[in-house]
């Protein structure tokens, strides 16, 4: 008998491609969700949708009875209400596993380890808030919601993926780069270039979500990122090899960009303290990151495919035109 797994969400990017990793793997599969985007399962078979609110408990319980999933993924578990929830719904699954985000670190350690890295603290206020102020601390209380679980006898894990990149990737932040790196020879590139925060492909941090549901402990929190963490200036050299095309990077301070209106952390991806993730503990349950080479590949192959520029998500280049010819007058 063919197992059969449930994925809250599924439809648009890292859902998406929990779908395609639990297809491939031979599940049949059902999708959860308010049917607000386009479904690329529609002609699929061995793919099934029900339609429904899961910050609705009624129609969540429905969903789980009518299914009767042998693993849930929660791909849209934004509040720690809706894990305390489907925990419960859930509960006499093979494996419940929530994603959660390694913003779910409330210490700053080089790397974040499961179980040694503070996770955030949340208030009651934060519980509910829907600001990206509160989303570490949101993440972090749903972490402690499947640790409870896990104590009432759920089989309830958590994975804690970076800043994601991939196809479908509605985000686009990573598509800034590519952008950038497609269409201009000279780009700004914030700081010194050697500012570090790991990221993950989306098709790993799939893997790692069936990986864990598979051979995965109850209570227990899995890191995911990409097998090499290149700094900001090393990724754009990786794109430009990509893009099969060259590119200048010009270096720019806090001050420099300063005389321009702009400051480091308006460049996506930047993080002036680095944010490394240990992932060794998924790595001993057989899981497997791709080479960058492979991820890159595909990952511009989507951009150039798709209308995600990323544009919108740091300087516009007009602003950033501007402030090469300001350093290189300086220069």
């Amino acid at each position: 008998m063919t197992d059969h797994a449930l994925v809250i969400g599924g439809t648009r990017f890292i859902g998406r491609h929990t779908v395609e990793e639990f297809l491939d793997a031979g599940y049949d599969v059902t999708m959860f969700n308010r049917g607000n985007h386009d479904d690329p399962f529609a002609a699929a078979d061995r793919v099934s949708h029900v339609s429904g609110d899961r910050t609705n408990e009624a129609e969540l319980r429905r969903a789980g009875l009518d299914i009767d999933p042998d693993m849930v993924v929660d791909c849209v578990a934004y509040y720690p209400r809706d894990v305390h929830t489907a925990t419960d719904i859930f509960s006499d699954v093979d494996a419940y596993v929530y994603i959660s985000s390694g913003a779910a670190y409330g210490d700053e350690r080089v790397p974040k380890r499961e179980g040694e890295t503070a996770l955030c603290d949340c208030s009651t206020e934060q519980a509910v808030d829907d600001s990206m102020d509160s989303y570490g601390p949101r993440k972090a209380e749903g972490d402690r919601a499947v640790f409870a679980a896990a104590d009432r006898g759920v089989n309830a894990m958590s994975v804690r993926p970076p800043v994601v990149y991939g196809p479908y990737d509605y985000t686009e932040r990573f598509n800034y780069w590519i952008d950038r790196v497609e269409s201009h020879d000279r780009i700004v590139v914030p700081g010194d270039g050697t500012n570090l925060r790991h990221l993950v492909y989306v098709k790993d941090v799939a893997s790692a979500l069936r990986t864990v549901a598979e051979e995965g402990a109850a209570g227990e929190a899995y890191n995911v990122g990409d097998g090499h963490a290149p700094v900001l200036g090393e990724w754009v050299e990786s794109l430009a090899d990509a893009c099969d095309t060259d590119v200048e990077t010009v270096h720019a301070s806090e001050r420099e960009l300063g005389a321009v209106g702009l400051s480091l952390g308006d460049f996506p991806i930047y993080r002036g303290y680095p944010h490394l993730l240990e992932t060794s503990k998924l790595r001993a349950l057989g899981w497997e990151s791709t080479p960058h080479e492979t991820a890159l590949a595909e990952t511009v192959e989507d951009y150039r495919n798709s209308d995600r520029t990323g544009q919108d998500n740091g300087p516009d280049r007009e602003t950033e035109a501007r402030l090469l010819d300001v350093l290189e007058t300086v220069q």
